[in-house]
């Protein structure tokens, strides 16, 4: 937790004094919140037992996700007397059932204190990073031919599937997935599967080479593809499960050269995660007046995985 909200109570709230006094109180709230319904933005303490929300009527979550083709979406919401709020509440206790969340009320819910802010305004931006959860940080997935350093910006692809390297979790289209194709074993010891990849065919006495197996379509350097080495389970698109000596799998074995030639790509999953962000300006309550409060972040937002059947070109949305 950090400190929130800076907030200026009129000091004859909390004890006799003079009229006039003023003093300082700090709110410490969490740095996430949540969200629920069409839709409420809210954030809770347990001691004291106080909340924040934001209602936005006729809006939902779904509006602030809609990113632009750089992953990013920002509006800003002006509060009103009516359908945008700010609200800050005090309570007697926090009941475990949901506040905000619920159709009905608590019974045993009671309010010692119910601020609003009509005026003043909101800010929010979304944030999408997307991933293969291949194992290799997107950064690390592109040669930066452009010079920028930004992998989202004529990104590599490898296989030419139209799906960049750090969205693509079969980066050589060989149906055998870049994350096994790694340092899986860990046996330079350094935890990085990127320092010691897998190599088959770097000693093949027929085509060796230099490129690790998660960037080479054909693994063992026998002049087959990988793709293409499913002599047992040809239906299943996945050439580690067929091996014809039931040792090693036939698209690691330069012994074996028989071709199947493979019609379809493997599908795999783009994780998507939506960090929103809400900053809120010029909060006017009866007792309370904050310039700028930084409500904190929301983090993976609903967002929907995405399944990629490669070259296909469908992209479907899963839970």
């Amino acid at each position: 937790m950090r400190k929130l909200l800076s907030i200026l109570f009129l000091g004859v709230l909390f004890h006799t004094c003079d009229d006039g006094d003023v003093f300082e109180v700090e709110l410490d709230f969490p740095d996430t919140f949540e969200h629920c319904g069409n839709l409420v933005f809210f954030k809770e303490n347990i001691s004291p037992a106080e909340t924040l929300s934001i209602k936005l009527d006729g809006r939902d979550i779904e509006d602030f996700l809609a990113v632009n083709a750089d992953g990013f979406y920002e509006e800003t919401i002006n509060f009103n007397n009516s359908t945008n709020i700010f609200n800050y509440r005090t309570y007697n206790s926090i009941p475990e059932v949901d506040i905000f969340c619920n159709d009905i009320p608590p019974a045993n819910l009671e309010i010692t204190g119910n601020s609003f802010s009509t005026t003043g305004s909101l800010l929010i931006q979304t944030v999408l990073i997307e991933d293969d959860e291949d194992g290799i940080p997107a950064e690390l997935e592109d040669e930066n031919l452009d010079g920028d350093n930004d992998p989202s910006t004529n990104p590599t692809d490898t296989d030419q599937d139209s799906i960049p390297n750090y969205l693509d979790a079969d980066d050589d289209g060989d149906n055998v997935l870049t994350i096994n194709e790694l340092d899986t074993e860990n046996l330079d010891g350094d935890n990085n599967p990127l320092t010691n990849p897998k190599n088959t065919d770097a000693n093949s006495p027929m085509n060796p080479d230099n490129i690790p197996d998660y960037l080479d379509k054909d693994d063992d350097g026998d002049g087959v593809d990988t793709r293409d080495e499913e002599n047992i389970t040809p239906d299943d698109n996945n050439p580690a499960t067929d091996s014809t000596n039931g040792i090693i799998a036939d698209y690691l074995n330069p012994e074996v050269s028989t071709t199947v030639v493979e019609t379809e790509y493997r599908q795999h999953i783009i994780k998507q995660i939506y960090t929103i962000t809400i900053t809120v300006f010029n909060l006017q309550l009866p007792n309370l007046t904050q310039e700028v409060l930084n409500f904190g972040t929301l983090v993976d937002s609903e967002g929907d995985d995405i399944t990629v059947n490669e070259r296909v070109g469908e992209t479907v949305f899963v839970d």
